[in-house]
């Protein structure tokens, strides 16, 4: 299957296939240098298989986890593109999760004022959601994605078989962005996790929340509105994903816990369960005043105010502007134990 992503740029296609990952050669363009970006939780087999299709590939692999979202990994990166003689007609390639992605595709935008980007997600979480829509960057002093840019990649190639390796919590993290995007977008998708259909159903999942994404991006591709409800869950849950680090939750365990304040009493008894099922936390532990202290610097917050997605019922959304206060304070009430 193939999706055309639409903009005033021309776009890109999104390749959802099982067994794609052999075919890269065929279907992005590999015939030049190529440097290809993993990290040590990826097999190596698939950035190996990518290279192996390439005309001369250069495989980077970085250390698994948000830490390698730093200017020391960037820079680490652009040394390697210069070094080896990268010019605008070579091209990076991703291969892995969100962080990966991130990274790798914010090293393409910046050297050289920007170079080709190719998206190869290996986990749930990626092919749902990150691995499309053209946000990359790193992280500074434990805020989430404050350093980086809009930079569409040229081409994204999704093979759900890589997801046969990947631990029943990776899973579950990656289908809690699924969760967000049903809630805000797609009543009958949510209905499937309801279900507990989720998992089993996991090229449908896919399918349809690229599907979901892939309209909010063409409509707004530097998040001036509608692109905002992306960010469901996602304001508390980078503050607590940020004050979290010796905890170790994943970043869709973070959303799912962000997700739960910000819906009416009937979604939440819905959506409970829903994560529950799929073994997402639904009680928060640690210091939630310093999750909130790290969430007040998020990029949607302006002054006193801040701009939330809330969920009165599933498949729809409001967007509106909250106090700060009230807005701690609703999270105080659901969370707060």
């Amino acid at each position: 299957m193939v999706m055309h992503l639409n903009l005033p740029s021309g776009g890109y296609d999104i390749y959802l296939e099982r067994g794609a990952l052999k075919r890269a050669g065929e279907l992005l363009s590999l015939n030049r240098r190529v440097l290809v970006v993993t990290d040590d939780g990826v097999p190596a087999d698939y950035a190996a298989c990518i290279a192996a299709q390439s005309r001369e590939a250069h495989v980077v692999t970085v250390p698994q986890g948000e830490g390698s979202k730093s200017f020391a990994t960037l820079e680490h990166l652009c040394k390697i593109l210069l070094q080896k003689g990268f010019t605008r007609s070579d091209c990076v390639v991703a291969v892995g999760g969100g962080v990966v992605g991130d990274l790798a595709g914010f090293a393409a935008a910046s050297y050289m004022r920007g170079i080709d980007f190719y998206n190869v997600p290996t986990t749930v979480l990626s092919q749902v959601d990150s691995s499309i829509g053209g946000k990359v960057a790193i992280n500074l002093e434990n805020v989430k994605n404050i350093v980086g840019a809009f930079y569409q990649p040229r081409a994204v190639l999704i093979d759900p078989e890589v997801l046969a390796t990947l631990p029943r919590r990776q899973i579950a993290n990656g289908l809690a962005e699924a969760v967000k995007m049903s809630l805000t977008s797609d009543a009958e998708l949510f209905d499937l996790f309801v279900k507990g259909q989720g998992e089993r159903e996991i090229d449908t999942v896919i399918e349809r929340s690229l599907r979901i994404k892939k309209a909010v991006v063409e409509q707004d591709e530097k998040e001036t509105g509608l692109r905002r409800i992306l960010n469901f869950g996602h304001t508390l849950g980078h503050g607590i994903e940020g004050a979290q680090e010796l905890h170790g939750l994943y970043h869709g365990e973070c959303v799912a816990l962000g997700m739960l304040p910000m819906c009416s009493d009937s979604v939440r008894a819905q959506l409970i369960p829903v994560l529950q099922g799929l073994g997402l936390p639904t009680v928060i532990a640690g210091d939630l005043e310093q999750m909130l202290a790290t969430a007040s610097h998020d990029k949607k917050c302006e002054g006193d105010a801040i701009s939330v997605v809330y969920v009165e019922a599933a498949g729809s959304f409001i967007m509106r502007k909250m106090p700060i206060e009230e807005w701690k304070n609703q999270i105080r009430m659901t969370l707060g134990g």
